[in-house]
């Protein structure tokens, strides 16, 4: 069951990194800035983001199956809007509509795995689920990038739509619940919208929050700016790549991320160790995308781009670090709110460098140059706060 809930969250992962091999061919047919780029690629995360509370509240009141059942029709929906679109509005309409179905994608997985998992091994199957579902960013490097040149950017919305039908019917058939794991139980409390927002704003009493928060939002968003959008771009009109070389470049960077996440949930130390790991490990991923935005030579971004991707689960140690830093009791919000951070950071750092490849020209700086210095500036940023903000007491 879980494996079928996980084919969601690989269409996700899909529909999240399509922008990096699809962005050039709109890009020419609709006439789109890279200012557009960035939102419509940061339109996904922002409409994911912003629908965690409302899907944290369904997962209490109806459960995993039928959750990501009601939710998963409007990615299929979305991403057959965008393959008949003719303008960049009905493209973000699509985009919006595939985020917000997506939603809950993830924290299906994360609950699921909270139910039937031990708590030892929460971070290890999470890392695990994490790299499995990396198939859907293979599947958006050469492959997406040799249906593209064969026919058209569209044909690649059509397939992800007909892949996500397939995987919505497999969680149809054999997802299944006990009734005891829904609010339809009886004497469960059926929690509100509004109570469940005060819950996530009341973590913000506690001085650990504000801290997580920030750095959520930069260590995941790295990864999936650089690979779900830039990197085609930047392959292709920095150094003359052609689609199908591009794509390549991102099959290798997703071959080495999809080992990544599972990896680091292995090895995870815990305690202070943990907290060190993960600020010289976001320190470590600034200088890898400034070296990118400063260094203009293909090799060098091809090998930065590939050792990313090895870094890259390194964000799943903050898994971890998020069960040991609240009680028990208020877990189940901490992750709500930890994962509505780091998708709405994601479209944050979209944006941002969106905006700042659009405005480079006017200061006679290279687009993708501004764009990644950029993605390094809020890495380091987000770092720094971690560092300098109070976290959690933490074993030595």
């Amino acid at each position: 069951m879980l494996l079928t809930l996980a084919s969601a969250f690989t269409l996700s992962q899909a529909f999240r990194t399509l922008a990096a091999i699809m962005g050039p061919p709109l890009a020419a047919q609709l006439a789109l800035t890279p200012q557009q780029l960035g939102l419509w690629a940061a339109a996904f995360h922002f409409s994911f983001g912003v629908m965690q509370l409302a899907m944290g509240v369904s997962l209490d009141l109806y459960g995993v199956r039928r959750t990501i059942l009601m939710a998963f029709p409007m990615a299929i929906a979305g991403a057959l809007l965008s393959s008949q679109a003719s303008s960049y509005a009905q493209l973000m309409v699509g985009q919006m509509l595939i985020g917000t179905g997506c939603a809950p994608a993830f924290l299906v997985c994360t609950v699921f795995i909270s139910h039937h998992f031990s708590a030892q091994r929460f971070t290890a199957i999470s890392g695990l689920i994490m790299s499995l579902s990396s198939i859907g960013v293979l599947a958006t490097a050469t492959p997406l990038a040799w249906l593209i040149e064969a026919s058209d950017w569209r044909w690649g919305f059509g397939v992800l739509a007909g892949c996500a039908m397939l995987a919505w019917g497999a969680i149809w058939w054999l997802v299944r619940e006990p009734a005891a794991a829904t609010a339809d139980a009886p004497g469960a409390d059926k929690p509100s919208a509004l109570g469940a927002l005060r819950g996530l704003l009341g973590l913000f009493k506690l001085p650990q929050t504000l801290g997580l928060v920030a750095y959520a939002a930069v260590a995941y968003a790295g990864f999936i700016t650089l690979r779900g959008l830039w990197l085609g771009p930047l392959l292709v009109e920095r150094h003359g790549f052609s689609l199908i070389q591009s794509g390549n470049v991102a099959l290798a960077m997703t071959l080495a991320s999809m080992a990544s996440p599972a990896l680091f949930g292995r090895i995870d130390p815990g305690g202070a160790r943990r907290v060190r790991w993960l600020l010289g490990f976001a320190v470590l991923a600034a200088l890898m995308v400034g070296t990118m935005g400063l260094v203009h030579v293909a090799w060098a971004d091809v090998a930065l781009a590939i050792a990313y991707g090895l870094l890259s689960g390194y964000g799943v140690l903050q898994y971890g670090y998020v069960r040991d830093a609240y009680p028990a009791h208020l877990r189940g919000r901490a992750l709500s709110l930890f994962t509505m951070a780091m998708f709405l950071g994601i479209s944050l750092m979209q944006w941002a460098s969106g905006l700042a490849a659009s405005l480079a020209p006017r200061a006679g700086v290279e687009p993708f140059s501004a764009a990644l210095l950029t993605m390094s500036a809020l890495l380091l940023a987000g770092a720094l706060a971690f560092w300098r903000l109070p976290r959690a007491v933490t074993p030595a």
